[in-house]
């Protein structure tokens, strides 16, 4: 396999020829709970997650009985609705991956769907605010862009909630959508959602994911291409503090020829028992010739005691593609860089929040919103400060 990845690169983790993605977990995508089992912690896809802290999301004993206020704010062409799970439109993007999200799609009683018409280029963002109000939710939102559209949505996650949901994002054959899913949850909310994305031909999907808040954040972005010429990026930023988990657990599905994926994800960990897991899975199916792909992960530990897992998986059933690769890393401040700076009579403290934003700086670039920008920004500053 080694020719078929670029010179430079570097190939941490499992490369494997012939052996599917899902055969790692324990059954088949489907829209049914009943097609899941109860995980016990042992299956290779929970073995990570403190299920004791899903509070009944993965049993079936949580029940719906709490608030989940929904506000979205679109520019004038784009259509939002509520509509029923007989809509053609709920579940086509692709099946639930694991049982609670299976939970989420069999539990919701309605999804909100936001349409951006074919030839529309937005100017403004779409954004939708997702306000938990307490008690147990279960969540589905359908982003819908024609054909040749543009548009940017954001989606931000406050309050606290025990929420289980399914996004999904239908894109047009040469639209190009951008979705920042930012989670600023209160310490005590636990989210777990999936995020599939359907890519028609020649169309170009970004995804920006930003996890602070939260006792337990556990996400699933999945991309699936529906016709040849299609672009994924995946990019993403958490900053685990004491006591949280937060799991981010991709898989890119490269079953068409001549498409691309980018995946760069980095996070920042402090304070005792922060545990962060990045589970990269990208599958090239035989069908699938001339794919290009990478991803990359990357950890900064800021403290004793916090805890990093990073899989990347990379698989492979055809030698004619155009590249693949993955690299993971995880370490501490780059002393040099410290010493730098406090050389030149820079205080420690100062010193740290800037080599932290020098490493968050450019995937918070990718947002393209100067507003929230700041706010993540500012937010990174807040957390370093409250480690002092």
């Amino acid at each position: 396999m080694a020719d078929n990845i670029p010179a430079g690169s570097t190939t941490e983790g499992a490369i494997t020829v012939g052996h599917p993605a899902d055969a790692r977990v324990s059954a088949a995508p489907s829209y049914d709970v009943a097609d899941f089992p109860v995980p016990h912690g042992r299956e290779e896809e929970w073995r990570f997650t403190p299920l004791e802290r899903l509070r009944g999301l993965h049993d079936g004993t949580a029940k719906a009985n709490g608030g989940l206020r929904v506000d979205v704010t679109a520019p004038e062409g784009v259509t939002v609705e509520t509509v029923d799970r007989t809509d053609a439109r709920v579940g086509k993007a692709g099946k639930p991956a694991d049982r609670v999200v299976a939970q989420a799609f069999s539990s919701f009683e309605k999804a909100s769907v936001v349409s951006i018409p074919k030839d529309l280029v937005l100017t403004e963002p779409v954004r939708i605010a997702v306000h938990g109000e307490g008690g147990t939710a279960y969540g589905h939102q359908i982003i819908e862009i024609g054909a040749f559209a543009e548009a940017v949505v954001v989606i931000d996650h406050t309050g606290d909630a025990t929420l289980a949901a399914n996004v999904e994002y239908l894109i047009g054959d040469g639209a190009k959508l951008t979705v920042v899913s930012v989670q600023d949850w209160d310490d005590s909310a636990v989210h777990v959602a999936q995020h599939t994305a359907l890519v028609g031909r020649d169309a170009r999907f970004k995804s920006v994911i930003v996890t602070f808040g939260g006792d337990l954040v556990r996400l699933h972005p999945r991309v699936i291409y529906g016709a040849p010429g299609g672009d994924a990026e995946l990019f993403g930023l958490y900053f685990t503090d004491e006591g949280q988990h937060q799991e981010h657990r991709l898989f890119i599905d490269h079953d068409t020829p001549h498409c691309r994926s980018n995946v760069t994800y980095k996070g920042a960990l402090q304070g005792k028992d922060a545990h962060a897991i990045w589970i990269g899975d990208v599958l090239i199916r035989a069908a699938a010739e001339g794919t290009d792909t990478y991803e990359l992960n990357r950890n900064l530990i800021l403290t004793d005691g916090a805890r990093v897992d990073s899989v990347p998986n990379l698989e492979i059933e055809t030698g004619e593609i155009a590249g693949a690769g993955h690299a993971s890393a995880t370490g501490r401040f780059d002393d040099e860089q410290l010493f730098y700076l406090m050389s030149r009579g820079i205080p420690t403290i100062e010193a740290r929040r800037l080599v932290v934003r020098g490493f968050f700086g450019e995937l918070v670039q990718q947002i393209g919103l100067p507003d929230l920008e700041e706010r993540l920004m500012a937010k990174i500053d807040a957390e370093l400060e409250a480690s002092v």
